[in-house]
């Protein structure tokens, strides 16, 4: 599978995993002990599948194939999607941090600040970076790319852990209809 359309399906999972995350900060902020004890293996997925797997693949092989063929970086739009990553970093990190305090406000508070950035982000990617880039890299090369994507699940995620994560966000799903 070509690597732009591996990207965008994992947008789908995100932005799926971002909806119940604020499902259940909105139970845990109203005092649901389930939902409390739920957030931080759903902060773990988005660690997990949102930056380590699917931001990994962006920073460590689309980005750079992107700014060899002439996309801007730094000031320009992997530049942008790269300080984004970090902003969502940060979020990550108040939520565990909200957590590890028993700060259900805090916790919704950063888990929207979240939501609306990574919200904002996939819009960019899919409808501004992508096409830029399968124009520049073109069809041949994210094919190619998609292989180096599988190889990088396995080797910096380990074997079965995007299927585990999957697995995760369905049981999630069952919570959190």
């Amino acid at each position: 599978m070509n690597a732009i359309a591996i990207l965008e399906h994992e947008h789908e999972a995100i932005l799926f995993g971002i909806g119940l995350l604020e499902k259940a900060a909105a139970k845990a902020a109203a005092g649901d002990p389930g939902a409390r004890a739920d957030l931080p293996e759903l902060v773990r997925f988005l660690k997990g599948f949102a930056d380590t797997c699917h931001h990994g693949k962006e920073e460590g092989i689309l980005f750079p194939a992107l700014e060899r063929a002439g996309i801007g970086g730094a000031g320009g739009p992997v530049g942008v999607m790269l300080e984004e990553h970090v902003r969502g970093r940060g979020f990550i990190a108040g939520m565990n941090a909200a957590i590890g305090r028993g700060d259900w406000s805090a916790f919704t508070a950063e888990a929207a600040g979240y939501a609306a950035l990574l919200r904002a982000h996939i819009l960019k990617e899919n409808g501004v970076l992508f096409p830029m880039g399968f124009r520049a890299l073109g069809e041949g090369a994210l094919d190619a790319m998609g292989g180096e994507f599988d190889r990088f699940e396995e080797t910096v995620m380990g074997k079965g852990e995007h299927e585990r994560l999957h697995a995760m966000l369905e049981e999630f799903a069952a919570r959190y209809p």
